[in-house]
């Protein structure tokens, strides 16, 4: 089973399990005087809780096999010019919150509002005023768009990782 058959599995067995729950709640009771549905309805509960104690042991299994395999399995991507290798489980939390963070911090550097200009001195001499960066730019403005692209490089590689990858149960 691919990675992506693993997380479409997932999907569809946590659906059913929701239906089950609701199955469970609708049958688990009924007033004395009205016809129950099923034939045997402590019967059929039982059976429900029972298929969905097993749909949970089948999406732990698979869970648990999808972090084996992203944790085991190295993705090469292209990051600012550099092959850069890290594992599934890696590129998947680069993904999520770790690229925007590294694009911030770098976006955060700035002239902070800050103008040049000429003021008067308590003597009547004027004094060119010049902003001190404390950073290089055109570097910022180059981190910048690679943490911006990061996340679309991420995707485009983990959707072919997906897809080919058997998932270690």
């Amino acid at each position: 089973m691919k990675l992506i058959e693993a997380m479409k599995r997932i999907k569809e067995l946590t659906a059913k399990a929701v239906d089950l729950q609701q199955k469970v709640s609708v049958t688990c009771a009924n007033l004395d005087y009205e016809t129950p549905v099923y034939a045997d309805p402590r019967a059929q509960v039982q059976e429900w809780i029972q298929a969905h104690h097993d749909i949970l042991k089948e999406v732990l299994k698979l869970r648990v096999g999808i972090q084996r395999t992203n944790l085991a399995v190295l993705v090469p991507i292209e990051i600012g010019g550099q092959q850069v290798t890290k594992n599934i489980a890696e590129w998947i939390h680069r993904r999520r919150d770790l690229a925007k963070s590294e694009m911030d911090i770098w976006a955060k550097l700035g002239d902070r509002g800050l103008k040049e200009g000429v003021i008067n001195q308590s003597t009547g001499e004027p004094k060119a005023i010049k902003i001190v960066r404390h950073f290089d730019p055109k570097q910022r403005d180059m981190k910048v768009d690679e943490f911006r692209s990061e996340p679309s490089k991420i995707d485009a590689a983990l959707e072919i990782v997906n897809a080919v990858t058997d998932v270690q149960l």
